[in-house]
């Protein structure tokens, strides 16, 4: 699968989304396709599959057995089929969508997102030259041939290819090469198992009984709920999302006496599968209560 080279760059037809007009393009050659929201975020999960109902497991790094005809798994929705991409479904998802991204696995390929200076200066030092996209804050290195995906790998590098997607920022330049061992190995450098959370991270001094105030215990768990699909969906920057994810379950619960050691267990696992290391975990959450003077 090469990357295609002659995306139509104009709107296409009026009736017609610039979204889906550029989807349509890459998915008839080859590449699987979704919208993003505003946010760089994939679309939210429908009524149907919200909180695992569906049977699969939403936005997560393994689909389901959900059958929905939505654009609502996350990467596990690309498609190239038009029919599919241009259905009734898919049509609200086309009307809100910020962006288009593309499964780099689906097409035999894979990126590697480098996220600032820094991270591009080691790519040049250290990876062979193959094409490259310029992205917000740094640039898109994409090899062919496909391998697990994996955040984090280094400071400011994430590797996007199987069960993850990308953002499509355009053609770039470069002759694409095939996929170094180089870049393989940083997928298995240092496993992403999530381990259980040192004995330095606590629960906050109970001060109500160990019962959530606010409203009820389905409160809380939708708090680490939505806490978990956030860090899971996030698209970059995923040491601010876990602190501020962390930041948020520790306001709102963090003094009421209903947080448990389990649901603390449960945000580090989504940020370690998400590739954040432990010790990334337990820095994010003493800052957090510090911040908030716990």
């Amino acid at each position: 699968m090469n990357h295609p080279t002659d995306i139509p760059r104009d709107p296409g037809p009026a009736a017609l989304p610039a979204t889906l007009h550029t989807a349509l393009a890459l998915g008839k050659q080859g590449l699987p396709v979704l919208p993003l929201r505003e946010g760089k975020g994939p679309m939210g999960n429908c009524r149907a599959c919200r909180n695992n109902a569906c049977g699969g497991r939403p936005n997560m790094k393994t689909p389901g057995p959900c059958a929905c005809p939505a654009p609502c798994h996350a990467w596990a929705a690309a498609t190239t089929d038009p029919h599919v991409l241009t259905s009734t479904a898919w049509a609200p998802a086309w009307r809100q969508a910020a962006a288009v991204a593309y499964h780099p696995g689906g097409a035999g390929l894979t990126v590697v997102d480098l996220d600032n200076a820094d991270a591009i200066a080691w790519a040049r030092r250290n990876l062979p030259a193959t094409t490259t996209v310029p992205s917000t804050r740094g640039e898109h290195w994409i090899y062919r041939g496909s391998m697990t995906s994996r955040n984090g790998v280094r400071p400011g590098v994430d590797i996007k290819s199987l069960m993850s997607y990308a953002r499509w920022l355009g053609t770039g330049t470069g002759t694409m090469t095939l996929l170094p061992d180089a870049v393989r190995a940083l997928a298995v450098k240092e496993p992403t198992t999530a381990r259980p959370a040192s004995s330095s991270i606590t629960v906050p001094v109970p001060a109500g009984g160990g019962q959530c105030p606010h409203r009820s215990p389905a409160y809380l768990e939708r708090g680490i709920a939505m806490a978990e699909q956030r860090i899971e969906e996030a698209p970059e920057g995923i040491h601010r999302t876990v602190y501020r994810m962390f930041l948020a379950v520790l306001s709102a619960h963090g003094r009421c006496g209903c947080l448990t050691e389990t649901h603390i267990k449960r945000l580090f696992t989504a940020a370690q599968i998400r590739g954040e290391s432990l010790r990334h975990c337990e820095n994010a959450w003493t800052n957090a209560r510090t911040t908030l003077g716990m």
